[in-house]
């Protein structure tokens, strides 16, 4: 029989676009089911990296969980700035109260993303670590799960024993990763796993939507991590793309490995794959054809004549989800049997959910737009509504328009990554050639890795906006291009 462990379960999750000017406030990461403790911690994300981790730690003899009161994802989603202090400070400390009167502990789980960014705190996942090694002490073992687009250096690794990203964009490998660190974590707390760890920044920085690990070289990358793991024993590797939509110090690329007790290993593996990153640059920078919204639009005109259907137009630089500039040019070029899925518009959904909207009703507002210059003006819609209805948190407002158009209206933003939930909202995938969406690369799990669609196009305005792959025309305070390739002339290594 083994010794009783205890573990404490954590979340706080944001990947915060700074550029933004709607802050992601304590009110925010309040809603029905958020905070959540306890049972309903552990069952809040079954399919991602918590439901990875209880599945697997609860596999061990004598291994107890306790889900201590955190965050679930904002309402916001990713469509919100800065987190304030005043979030951040509120739930970290609540977070830490729960840890202290629930403890002592064996172990911590923290579930992250990486690329949040919080007002005054320049590297919050390694402030929150180090907070908890506060209450917890040094005993206790520390791991946690990322994104690959975290925004990470050594800081966290000074405070936490481990962490493991995912591997694939879009992130098949959530509960894999979820299961990998409760696996690592027990083993720790057990004496069997002794971590030595290096990390390596390397000076490159581009936008997320270059980033897809379905063409190479960024398959190349997360397969070279996968053949150290495999031709070593105990070795795990991260590759954190970064996030560059976050005005944060530590932003761009970061390669980090542990190993069970080996250092020199570690350093060794860390330095090879960041040489391999580095070798590969211009080729990782010109992976994915980008196309401005009229000719991405008129091109789609061209694939439905060629019967090349279903088409993605999939809009990857509106990170508001408020942008009309696609919405706009489908109506100016005609396009018929286009779903265009979402925009997003708190007001216009809030007054039609007040005025008791339903199915039948005449359909005629101004929508989307306003947010800020990167979401564009509002653009007249008129038509029928097919359905209404509330879910996820927000409320849906279907809308037929057009010739067979129909335009889905959220509230927040939203990065449809499959098109078979839209049927929920009782819509007929096969009546529509065109799916306009936003997103930049996790719509391939369900429109392209599967072959759903045929055609895929990825578009963005010709103005520099908040989504841009032009960094340079973005207002950065906190990070100077300059030391990233291809924006400077940096030396690397170092």
């Amino acid at each position: 029989m083994s010794a009783k462990i205890r573990i404490a379960v954590l979340h706080f999750a944001h990947e915060t676009v700074t550029f933004l000017k709607n802050d992601t406030t304590l009110d925010d990461f309040i809603y029905q089911g958020s905070p959540a403790r306890g049972e309903a911690l552990l069952a809040s994300y079954p399919k991602s990296y918590i439901g990875g981790f209880v599945k697997m730690a609860r596999e061990f003899e004598g291994v107890e969980l306790v889900g201590i009161e955190s965050p679930l994802w904002p309402k916001t989603y990713t469509g919100s700035g800065w987190v304030t202090r005043e979030a951040f400070e509120t739930l970290v400390g609540r977070m830490l109260e729960g840890l202290r009167a629930q403890g002592p502990f064996d172990g911590v789980y923290l579930a992250l993303h990486g690329a949040m960014a919080v007002r005054g705190v320049p590297r919050p996942e390694a402030e929150l670590a180090r907070r908890v090694r506060e209450v917890v002490g040094p005993r206790a073992c520390i791991a946690a799960t990322f994104d690959l687009h975290g925004n990470e250096d050594d800081e966290f690794l000074k405070h936490a024993d481990m962490g493991f990203a995912v591997k694939y964009f879009p992130h098949y490998d959530e509960y894999l990763q979820g299961e990998r660190a409760a696996r690592l974590l027990v083993r720790m707390i057990r004496g069997d796993f002794e971590v030595a760890h290096a990390t390596r920044k390397v000076p490159i920085i581009t936008a997320t939507v270059r980033m897809w690990t379905g063409a190479s070289p960024w398959m190349d990358l997360s397969q070279r991590a996968l053949v150290w793991e495999a031709r070593e024993t105990d070795v795990h590797v991260n590759v954190f793309f970064g996030f560059p939509f976050a005005d944060v110090p530590d932003v761009g690329m970061t390669v980090q490995v542990m190993t069970n007790g080996n250092p020199k290993l570690a350093a060794e593996i860390a330095d090879d794959i960041a040489a391999f990153a580095w070798r590969r640059r211009e080729a990782l920078l010109s992976t994915t054809k980008i196309h401005s919204i009229a000719d991405g639009v008129a091109l789609a005109k061209q694939a439905i004549a060629k019967d090349e259907t279903p088409v993605v137009l999939a809009d990857h630089s509106d990170r508001s989800g408020s942008a009309t500039f696609l919405l706009r040019e489908i109506v100016a070029q005609d396009l018929s049997r286009t779903l265009i899925a979402t925009i997003a518009d708190a007001a216009a959904t809030a007054r039609l959910k007040a005025s008791g909207v339903k199915a039948g009703d005449a359909f005629d507002m101004e929508i989307g737009g306003r947010v800020d210059e990167s979401a564009g003006e509002p653009v007249r819609i008129q038509g029928t509504i097919l359905n209404a209805a509330e879910g996820y948190g927000q409320f849906w407002v279907v809308v037929k328009f057009g010739r067979d158009n129909v335009l889905i209206l959220s509230t927040y933003l939203v990065q449809l990554m499959e098109p078979f939930p839209l049927r929920a909202l009782g819509l007929d995938l096969d009546a529509f050639d065109v799916f306009a969406i936003k997103s930049r690369v996790h719509f391939r799990r369900g429109f392209d890795d599967n072959g759903f669609a045929r055609t895929i196009l990825l578009v963005e305005p010709d103005q520099p906006f908040l989504g841009t792959i032009h960094l340079a025309a973005l207002p950065y305070e906190n990070v100077d291009l300059k030391r990233f390739y291809p924006y400077g002339e940096p030396t690397f290594p170092e």
